[in-house]
């Protein structure tokens, strides 16, 4: 099995393990893909309009032979139409409806088979930085940090726990990437497109979801919460991922 190195907060080496089999899993982009999909589909909302909204009235039709279209006519308004489309207050062609499934389904073996082999793309150098990383002072990949990360607390420690390990230049760049949207998303709730930065996955939390948290694109997850979209975000895998040294001991058992 290969060995990697543990680094102190101060970004020197404290020691050396092995890395778990879980990390040499087959890379399959495609069923990357279907999984974080999924994630994406089960969040979506069924929504639908009323079924009898611009139905409610009792306009009818003249029927024919009077040069007019025969379209249902509000009773005692002259020659107003009423419930079909094109009127005023009608009814939609076609609706949107609640019954419609949005959610891609994914079998639960197909979805561990995903993570695997998400987080084996985390430790290819060549695949992190194809994916616009910024690994160029990262000084391991896959980072594996000591325990003592999961303890820091503040967003000032962790801005130079950051500096140390050498991936503050991807939270910069993550911070300095952000952009407004084109398109009619700036008036859905959608106005600005953010990049992902590192990804911190911890044996315990002890607070560092506090310290990271103000940090541009820094997302922390417990170990036994890691899933396809957080692995790949936007279906694309080997974000620059930090593993905590109880993290990487845990994987070993996790999503067999």
């Amino acid at each position: 099995m290969k060995k990697i190195k543990v680094y102190s907060l101060e970004g020197e080496v404290t020691e050396e393990i092995e890395l778990p089999e879980i990390f040499r899993e087959e890379f399959r982009p495609d069923l990357i893909k279907r999984a974080v999909i999924s994630a994406q589909t089960a969040r979506i909302q069924p929504w639908g309009a009323n079924p009898m909204a611009g139905k409610r009235t009792t306009a009818e039709s003249y029927g024919s032979g009077r040069g007019v279209a025969m379209v249902p006519r509000i009773k005692g308004s002259g020659s107003r139409a009423a419930f079909v489309p094109q009127a005023i207050g009608g009814r939609k062609a076609h609706p949107p409806r609640p019954q419609k499934v949005y959610h891609e389904k994914i079998n639960r073996k197909e979805r561990r088979f995903a993570i695997r082999s998400a987080l084996a793309a985390t430790v290819n150098p060549e695949i992190v930085e194809n994916r616009g990383h910024e690994v160029g002072n990262v000084p391991q990949i896959p980072l594996v940090v000591d325990d003592e990360l999961c303890n820091v607390k503040k967003t000032k420690e962790t801005r130079e726990i950051f500096k140390k390990l050498g991936i503050i230049d991807d939270v910069v760049r993550a911070k300095e990437g952000k952009k407004i949207r084109s398109g009619k998303g700036k008036m859905r709730g959608r106005k600005y497109k953010s990049p992902k930065g590192p990804l911190i996955v911890v044996g315990e939390d002890n607070g560092i979801s506090l310290g990271a948290r103000n940090h541009a694109g820094v997302d922390v997850v417990l170990v036994e919460n890691l899933n396809a979209e957080l692995l790949a975000p936007g279906t694309h895998p080997g974000r620059l991922t930090v593993f905590t040294k109880s993290a990487i001991e845990k994987l070993g058992e996790l999503f067999q």
